[in-house]
């Protein structure tokens, strides 16, 4: 029980450091372009910006289903790279089916994974809520006509 917690904890914080380097890229290039987000027209380009910042935040989540889903590979506890992949982005998304479920060995991190999931999906939205703001802020300072 205690390894299980052990590795799913070193598996949240791999996950968390790989979001982490995510957000601050989508961060930086966010700051490089916000001359160009001030001059208009402006409506497009904060969808633009939202959904190019989502998609790059959704392949960070992507990362994480797949490093878990090679632990589980790597570990025995599912047989194949597809169940794998399945079950962690199942769980994950916490959806949680049941279809497949891991053994005794294994059980405990199909929680941990799903704590991953409900964390980072937090702070997705948390960053996603924030350049909204920033962005909005950014083009209510430009001097130009919003179309």
């Amino acid at each position: 029980m205690i390894g299980q917690f052990a590795v799913g904890s070193a598996l949240i914080l791999l996950s968390i450091a790989i979001h982490a380097g995510f957000m601050a890229l989508a961060s930086r290039a966010a700051r490089r372009r916000e001359p160009w987000l001030r001059r208009p027209p402006m409506l497009p380009k904060l969808a633009g910006a939202l959904a190019a910042v989502s998609l790059w935040l959704m392949a960070s989540m992507s990362a994480t289903v797949w490093i878990w889903a090679f632990y589980f590979l790597w570990s025995g506890a599912l047989g194949d790279l597809e169940t794998a992949v399945y079950f962690s982005l199942v769980s994950f998304t916490t959806l949680g089916f049941g279809d497949i479920v891991l053994g005794p060995p294994h059980r405990l991190l199909s929680g941990l994974l799903a704590a991953n999931g409900l964390v980072l999906f937090g702070l997705t939205t948390a960053v996603l809520i924030d350049l909204i703001r920033s962005l909005h802020t950014t083009q209510s300072g430009s001097s130009g006509t919003e179309e």
